[in-house]
């Protein structure tokens, strides 16, 4: 009875305000709050913004065995405050400030002890689940209850909900005619215009979340766990923490972009040694397979021979490029789709790696290893160590791996099973230094702060859609930032000069894979090419195209010159699906990128982000706008200082990129 007391009169003075005796939790300015309330053993909250509701009272909690609490639970609250700088060894920015208001709600009784632990920040909200069911050995979770009831109506920008693949197109639809997504699930509010963007936070031995639309609410989304193939959704130990889940909110698109809420909320990093993980630029033998041009498998158009191995790392030498990418290395290709066994150490027989790796190692170059699994768990499983040892020994630092093909079982790749195998090979690569650059991964939640050999992923539609479909339009790369980027790194593979493919339909011999290609091409300019270098972030950046299109283009000179390794940035100005203009800075120099739609667009600059007092000398590689040719540049150079105002004039899905270097006295 006494128990029964005190929550009723805790929740009674709930809206009175913030102290520390009421479930309320306010961001340090103050402008976003979140409030608890629970009814019998359900608990639900809400989300004000500026005094105005953005999520209206949702409900909480898990359908689990075990995690039912009593009515006559003990709850208490606790609350703690944070502000703290932190520091990354690469990234968008190298320092973070983490500064965050916190409550804890933790029910209890003899069986269960249930804390909803719940952060603001001037960024947004998050909120996970942490229990303790004392004398089981296990949970299995069935569904997962949280709600996201919408106050107003709102736009979304987000792609369909699917438990294999996220190379999906954007949808724009308003909320209440969302059927389901996955995240991050990106909104504005159409009458206080508030941004947001729904997603998680350190997933680990979890299924990921997505969203379905609740069918008693329109606007109310609830979360979706991927199953497994008996239709449990997870299975955790007694003791647990789920990811949490995560609402960025800002007053303009651009501050979603420049959030680091999704970061701050993982641990600090857990490998002691990080001398070895080293942002760098790559090419590789790649694009030629999803042309037609070469082949993954050993034949008269191999494209991972030792030869070609020696002409790419002679170009990145001359070009100041770190790394060289090589798929189709090793034997098993021929089993693509059908057995799915590769063979992770044994190359084929016109593939030299040892010889091709001390060359490399020579010429100061790092050699990438690849490895398509084809969905097979099991086998790649049981061959990480030794495979991992090998590539250490030749001195390799990254892997590149893929995931193109169902796993066997009938299990999802973004299941419990899915991200535990991924995060095994993150964890499997620290010990023997490689940095993993993931395609057809689980989705980037920010452990990247806690395992940062977790460099990059795919996780949408990257480059190779436009070697063999409709492609990737400029409306979609302005869209991109906003949605996929906000979790994190993506490996777009950017960069493709030739973008009529002359060079490749040129080529009488060129074979269709993945169905026809005689009409695909680039659906942007060679500027905006250049600009998605600076745009599209990853600290493994590629210069995609085949090498001898990079020959006597000047345009190439902006590669040499980027820096993967950025300390500073900042997006600039950008409306979804539109447009988007980003600034980064490594060491001394900065990098501007700018993209437009389907539409011309022409944006004044200002450069206050530059430091007061320098001169800069800009290199602009701009799109020609007199002879509206998209596959030609217009090259200039001017001298800049923060008080002047670029003018950046963009053709028709095109864009504009700048290098500014301070100049010398």
């Amino acid at each position: 009875m006494r128990n029964e007391i005190l929550i009723v009169a805790v929740l009674g003075i709930a809206a009175a305000g913030c102290s520390k005796s009421v479930p309320v939790v306010q961001s340090p300015d103050g402008r976003i709050a979140v409030t608890l309330d629970r009814n019998d053993s359900s608990l639900s909250y809400r989300v004000d913004v500026d005094g105005h509701p953005l999520i209206l009272p949702s409900g909480l909690g898990f359908v689990a065995d075990g995690l039912v609490s009593a009515p006559d639970a003990r709850m208490s609250l606790a609350f703690a405050e944070a502000d703290t700088v932190w520091h990354q060894p690469w990234g968008e920015n190298k320092e973070i400030r983490d500064h965050y208001n916190e409550m804890a709600m933790t029910l209890a009784d003899s069986a269960l002890t249930m804390t909803l632990r719940v952060r603001a920040f001037d960024d947004g909200v998050a909120f996970r689940y942490e229990w303790d069911a004392s004398g089981r050995d296990s949970i299995t979770v069935m569904d997962e209850l949280t709600e996201f009831a919408f106050a107003e109506e709102a736009t979304t920008w987000s792609i369909p909900a699917d438990f294999d693949s996220y190379e999906k197109n954007y949808r724009v639809l308003p909320v209440d005619s969302v059927p389901d997504a996955n995240t991050p699930f990106t909104f504005m509010t159409d009458s206080s215009g508030i941004f947001g963007s729904i997603h998680e936070a350190a997933l680990y031995d979890f299924p990921e979340m997505t969203l379905r639309r609740d069918t008693a609410s329109a606007r109310t989304l609830r979360a979706s766990l991927a199953p497994m193939p008996d239709g449990v959704k997870a299975v955790t130990p007694s003791r647990f923490t789920t990811p949490w889940r995560t609402i960025q909110i800002g007053r303009k698109a651009t501050d979603l972009i420049n959030s680091s809420m999704i970061l701050n909320l993982n641990e600090p990093c857990r490998i002691d040694d990080i001398s070895w993980i080293k942002p760098q630029k790559y090419i590789g033998v790649w694009w030629g397979m999803h042309l037609g041009t070469q082949t993954w498998t050993m034949g008269p158009r191999h494209g991972a021979t030792t030869a070609n191995a020696i002409l790419h790392i002679d170009f990145a030498k001359a070009n100041d490029i770190q790394g060289v990418l090589f798929e189709g290395w090793n034997e098993g290709w021929e089993n693509w789709g059908g057995n799915q066994h590769f063979d992770y150490i044994k190359a084929y027989a016109d593939f030299d790696i040892d010889s091709i790796a001390r060359y490399a190692a020579a010429n100061g170059i790092e050699l990438w290893a690849h490895n398509e699994t084809g969905g097979n768990i099991p086998e790649y499983e049981a061959v990480l160590d030794s495979a991992f040892a090998y590539y250490q020994s030749l001195g390799i630092h990254t892997v590149k791996t893929g995931y193109a093909g169902g796993f066997k079982g009938g299990y999802y790749h973004h299941s419990q099973y899915g991200v535990r195998h991924y995060q095994k090979v993150v964890e499997t690569a620290a010990r023997y230094h490689l940095m993993i650059d993931a395609h057809e991964p689980i989705k980037e939640t920010g452990i990247r702060r806690t395992w940062p050999n977790m460099m990059t992923r795919e996780g949408a539609r990257g480059m190779e859609w436009n070697a063999w479909s409709e492609g990737n339009s400029a409306d979609y790369l302005c869209i991109l930032p906003f949605v996929r980027l906000l979790s994190g790194p993506m490996d777009y593979t950017p960069g493709i000069f030739d973008i009529n493919y002359n060079r490749a339909k040129a080529d009488k011999g060129r074979l269709e894979w993945n169905g026809p290609n005689a009409d695909c091409c680039i659906k942007t300019t060679i500027a905006r090419q250049i600009a998605n270098w600076v745009i599209i972030y990853s600290p493994l950046q590629m210069a995609s195209d085949l090498i001898e299109n990079y020959d006597g283009q000047p345009g190439f000179k902006f590669f040499r010159d980027f820096n993967a390794d950025c300390d500073w940035s900042e997006a600039l100005m950008g409306e979804i699906g539109r447009y988007i203009v980003v600034a980064r800075r490594a060491g001394e120099s900065y990098f501007i990128g700018a993209g437009t739609d389907s539409e011309a667009r022409t944006l004044e600059l200002p450069l206050t982000f530059l430091p007061e007092g320098k001169t800069y000398t800009a290199d602009i590689y701009a799109d020609d706008i007199e002879s509206g040719d998209p596959s030609r540049l217009a090259i200039s150079s001017r001298t800049l200082t923060s008080a002047d105002t670029l003018t950046i004039q963009m053709a028709p899905t095109g864009g504009q990129a700048v290098i500014l270097v301070p100049v010398r006295n």
